[in-house]
Parts: C-alpha cells; structure tokens; sequence
C-alpha cells in the first residue's frame, strides 16, 4: 500500500470490509430469492395436480435455473476470499449440512437434466428431484439457524462438535425457510402457470403464508434469547422507535400479500413475497452486524488483509454487473417461454 495516500490506508482497513460484506449479502439474499422460488418448485413437484403440471412446473424454471447457483459460489468464494477467518470457522462448523446441501443439490441438478430423457424411469427421477430439493432447502435452513445461534471458537478457530448445528432452533429455521421458498414457488407459478395451474398455486401459496407468518412470528421472539446483545438492540427503548419500522412493515406485506391472493392477483404475489423476504433478511442483519462470527467475531476482524480486498475488488466491480445484466437479460428473453416450449 506505500502506493496510497497515506489517510486512504488508514481508511481501507474500516471501509473495504463493508463494502465486501455487502457484496456477500447481495450474494447470499440473491441466491435465497432466484434460487429459492426453483428449489420451492421441487418442494411441490410431489403435489402437483398432473403429470402435465410437473412438466409444466419444470419448463417455467428451465432458462433461468442453472444461472440462479451464480450466486451460490459468488457468495462462497466471495467469503473464502475476503473472510478467511470467518470461513475457517463455518467450514468445519458446517461441514455436515453443507455436503448434504450439496448432496441435495446434486441430484435435483442431474434429475433436471434426465428427467425428460427417461419415459419408463421418470418416476424414479421425479422423485430425486423433489427429494434433493427439499434436503437442499432444509440444509440451507439449518446453516442460517446455526449461523444466527453461534459458533463455539477457541483462538479463532471452530472448537465445538461435529453436531453442534442440529439444534432445535436450527430445525425451526429450516422449516421456516421451506415454506419460504414454497410460497415464492407458488407466487412464481401464478405468474407462469394456465389457468389450472395457478388457481391450484393460489391455494399453495395461502397455506404457505400462514406459516411462513407464524415462523416470522416464532424466529423474531426466540432470536433476541440466543444472544444479549441482540436482545438489547431490540428491545432499548432507544432502539424500538427506530427499528419498528422493520416489523411493522414485515406485518403490512403479510396482510397485503394475503389481500393480493385473495384477488387473484398475477404479478403482485411474488413481488410481495421478494418484499417479505427483504425485510425478513434486513431484520437479521439488524440483528447480527456487525458480527460474521456470532457471537464475538466482527467483519473487521475477520477480514483479509486491505491489500488483497482491494484487488479482489477490482475484479469484482466489472463482474458484478456483468452477472447482473446477463441474469436480467436471460429473464427478459424467456419471460414469456410457455410450458409448451420444449426445454428438453
């Protein structure tokens, strides 16, 4: 850094850690959201009314898919890079979920592809692509909820048991981002689906939200016990009038996505339903910053050295839009593709 004006180096160490965690955060809430809404589909592909519907179900997702897990490694290798020490913790601390995760994802990936291949073992491939997807969406639900409870770290390094993600609160978060993730689904379908197929979406999509509501509901009074510190920054009266804004809003959005279902709305559903999830996803980072490592390790303390973000950021200034375009692009090309289209 003896290049840099000399107040800039002091500055870099504090500014270039928030600017990658916000990258991450982009990442990671952007990977929730496009991949959620097809990890969903497969959740509800054993529901489905028809054969014709599955089939339906899983050309509405073909163009857009495979771009969907960008930002799934963007967001690992983005942590790996620019936080090694919090990767170092979560790694080992996740191991277990994370390969099952990828396990999931494995085979809703290769089920996908033979799907339309096989007449006589769709069956059989049906059944792997809902099975991986539902282990995936549990497994990422369980990575959040051990995320948000907190590592046990010994001189900076994971220092609990291989188990220590299975928790009740864990189990409660993976739930909760299920039906997450099937209501983005069912909103996805009532843009996407005939007639038939979105009246049977309006109904997945209620049910959905009822619990989803109810998990909002569990999540925000069990997160402030795990740890004092996030108790304290909701509940200080300083702090109540000046985050209320976040739950009161989540509150407005269930009950005006419920009134967009109950009259048959076809855009609106999914837009409310991206809203729930920002607010949702904003009321963690509330909760968490500025910690990587709940319940001690900050952003700046496990940053890698200024000098290596900085050139990570220069290549990731041009790619981000790059990513970005091409994803809004590949959506606009194929928005209107109709469940007759053959991607297969």
């Amino acid at each position: 850094m003896t290049a840099v004006d000399p107040g800039l180096s002091q500055i870099l160490p504090i500014i270039l850690p928030l600017v990658w965690a916000a990258i991450l955060a982009l990442a990671v809430f952007l990977y929730v959201l496009l991949g959620g809404y097809d990890l969903g589909l497969g959740v509800l592909f054993p529901f489905a009314p028809s054969h014709k519907d599955r089939d339906a179900m899983m050309n509405s997702v073909a163009p857009f898919w495979d771009g969907n897990e960008t930002w799934l490694v963007l967001g690992g290798g983005g942590l790996l890079a620019a936080f090694p020490l919090a990767y170092s913790v979560m790694l080992p601390a996740l191991y277990i979920p994370i390969i099952l995760m990828l396990i999931g994802l494995i085979m809703r990936g290769v089920a996908f592809e033979f799907r339309f291949k096989s007449e006589r073992y769709r069956f059989l491939w049906d059944a792997a692509f809902a099975g991986g997807s539902i282990l995936a969406a549990l497994m990422q639900g369980v990575v959040i909820g051990a995320f948000v409870q907190g590592f046990t770290v010994a001189d900076n390094r994971f220092s609990g048991g291989a188990f220590d993600w299975l928790t009740p609160f864990s189990a409660v978060t993976s739930i909760a981002l299920l039906s997450g993730y099937v209501l983005l689904s069912a909103a996805w379908l009532i843009m996407k689906g005939d007639e038939a197929l979105k009246e049977w979406a309006y109904g997945v999509a209620r049910f959905a939200l009822i619990a989803l509501s109810v998990f909002i509901l569990v999540f925000s009074l069990w997160t402030p016990f795990l740890h004092p510190e996030i108790a304290a920054r909701w509940f200080k009266p300083a702090h109540i009038v000046m985050l209320s804004p976040v739950p009161l809003a989540t509150a407005g959005s269930v009950v005006a996505l419920w009134m967009a279902l109950a009259r048959r709305q076809r855009y609106t559903p999914f837009l409310l339903a991206t809203v729930l999830f920002i607010l949702c996803y904003t009321g963690l980072a509330v909760s968490l910053f500025p910690y990587i490592i709940p319940p001690g390790i900050t952003i700046w303390q496990a940053a890698a050295a200024p000098d290596s973000q900085l050139f990570m950021l220069y290549g990731a200034i041009p790619i981000l839009p790059i990513i970005l375009g091409y994803t809004a692009y590949s959506y606009y090309v194929f928005w209107e593709a109709s469940e007759h289209d053959a991607y297969h």
